[in-house]
């Protein structure tokens, strides 16, 4: 899987993962992991990223992960790691200030792995997803309010809105007005309760992704707030990257994935004119685009991991231009607010 102590680098610290990620091997390429140097896992997960890392070279991790339990889980492997990895609870987009407080003010790479990990998806208690029946949780943290609360409490046009918005489901309409009519009889609690009520206005066909699946994705990434803070950790990731440091991001959600083009090609352009327009006047690109085509998974790995058909890895270098001061232009969608959702809870 990675290379081993015969190869000339690190064994894999505590052997096999259990979970192997995604493009795991454009990844280590990629973020150029070099013996000395410091790269954060800014979504730690099950551990693959930073196993790796640690494989390739005599390099030091930082882990981040929203998770609690995604952090408990990774004591072993900080133990074997021997040092060279430290693990700390938080979100991402403070990535920048979780790196100072270890004492680096600079780091060598830093690697996303966005939205939702397998093992998440598999605990049914988590509530992410139908295929098990669980309580609708959908919390990254184990804090604040559930998607149960959101359902509970949305009106039927911010419910629309959210899951056309963030899930691209044309059903939306149809879905938020099923969602209102059932709970108007009794509370929606449970993975399958959603999933049902979902059905009953689009059908399962085979061949086709379930029809909840937009509904569940929107629903996560509203309850976490994943967008936005999504654009402030790639600002975070501008400013604790060295000149010469790797930003290596694997997304899953079309969404996700424009907001990391967009930022990329928004850090990595000139200034420049034309005869129809002066010159404008912009900062020094902080970024050198990598990879001008989003690098995918390869057959044999969708074919082992069907998970990764949707995935998308982007990457770049920094340059020695100085940060930007404030995110760029995302174009977000202009979402209501999660506070504003629950204090309209009908009555």
């Amino acid at each position: 899987m990675m290379a081993g102590s015969d190869s000339g680098t690190p064994a894999v610290a505590g052997g096999p993962a259990r979970h192997i990620p995604v493009l795991v091997h454009p990844v280590v390429a990629f973020l150029n992991v070099r013996d000395g140097g410091t790269y954060v896992d800014a979504t730690f997960g099950a551990g693959g990223y930073a196993r790796a890392i640690l494989a390739a070279a005599d390099a030091a991790v930082i882990g981040i992960d929203r998770d609690a339990s995604a952090v408990a889980r990774g004591a072993g492997l900080v133990q074997e790691a021997g040092g060279r990895l430290v693990l700390v609870q938080d979100r991402f987009s403070g990535l920048e200030q979780v790196a100072r407080s270890r004492g680096h003010s600079l780091v060598d790479g830093v690697v996303f792995d966005l939205g939702v990990s397998s093992m998440q998806l598999d605990e049914a208690e988590r509530g992410f997803s139908f295929r098990q029946d669980g309580p609708l949780d959908m919390r990254m943290g184990n804090a604040g309010p559930t998607a149960a609360d959101v359902i509970a409490a949305a009106s039927e046009r911010d419910l629309a809105f959210i899951i056309k918005s963030l899930g691209e489901e044309r059903h939306a309409r149809a879905i938020a007005r099923a969602i209102v009519a059932a709970r108007s009889e009794a509370p929606i609690r449970t993975t399958l309760g959603l999933a049902r009520v979902i059905e009953r206005v689009a059908r399962p066909r085979p061949g086709v992704i379930h029809p909840a699946t937009r509904t569940f994705q929107a629903l996560r990434i509203f309850l976490n707030d994943e967008l936005d803070e999504l654009a402030a950790a790639l600002a975070a990731a501008e400013a604790v990257l060295k000149p010469g440091g790797r930003l290596v991001v694997v997304a899953f959600h079309s969404l996700e994935d424009r907001i990391v083009k967009t930022f990329l090609v928004d850090r990595g352009r000139q200034s420049g004119a034309s005869r129809h327009r002066p010159e404008v006047a912009r900062p020094a690109p902080t970024f050198r685009l990598l990879t001008g085509r989003p690098v995918t998974p390869g057959e044999s790995e969708i074919a082992a991991n069907p998970r990764a058909r949707s995935a998308k890895l982007r990457a770049a270098e920094r340059t020695p231009a100085a940060r930007v001061q404030g995110r760029s232009a995302q174009r977000l969608p202009r979402l209501p607010s999660l506070e504003d959702v629950l204090r309209r809870r009908p009555g």
